[in-house]
């Protein structure tokens, strides 16, 4: 493989490690929000903003984790036929598979950034009583897909590689 792709893939991994890394604690924050909406229940105080926060932590912890989740093949496949067949099979299925994904990706990518562009052009708020910006969350939900189009694509070229002879 060209010394371009080695280095493609190695950056993608590698920055996905570090941003997966970094939003699994992303779940501690959930927590600490749920438990100070409890808390704040108990005292009688009524946090307003509570669950909707709790909302956007999720999904950011979602889409920031999901390429890392693809990178380390965690993600759920339909084992029936797959794991019985060899390296060689699997790659070839995979490289070609990979294109209903992009696609996919890709759509979704379009979706997320025009609306996050009418989310930072018209100031778009949540129609709930705390009235958070919509932008914030809609731009971490466009990196969060951005990501796994860039995992995708590195996977790709991994396959491409082990259907060579080669490991990226």
């Amino acid at each position: 493989m060209p010394g371009w792709i080695k280095a493609y893939v190695r950056f993608t991994d590698a920055v996905n490690y570090r941003i997966g890394r970094m939003s699994m604690y992303l779940l501690y924050v959930l927590m600490g929000i749920l438990m100070w909406s409890t808390i704040s229940k108990l005292i009688d105080q009524n946090a307003i903003w509570t669950l909707e926060m709790a909302q956007f932590t999720m999904v950011a912890y979602y889409m920031l984790g999901g390429p890392y989740s693809l990178q380390l093949d965690s993600n759920v496949r339909m084992d029936l036929l797959y794991g019985r067949w060899s390296h060689r099979t699997r790659a070839w299925v995979d490289a070609f598979s990979v294109f209903a994904l992009l696609f996919y990706l890709g759509v979704l990518l379009y979706g997320a950034v025009e609306s996050t562009a009418y989310a930072l052009e018209y100031n778009e708020r949540s129609p709930t009583a705390w009235r958070p910006y919509m932008a914030p969350i809609k731009i971490v939900m466009c990196v969060g897909i951005f990501l796994m189009l860039l995992q995708s694509i590195a996977f790709f070229f991994r396959d491409v590689a082990r259907l060579r002879g080669e490991e990226l």
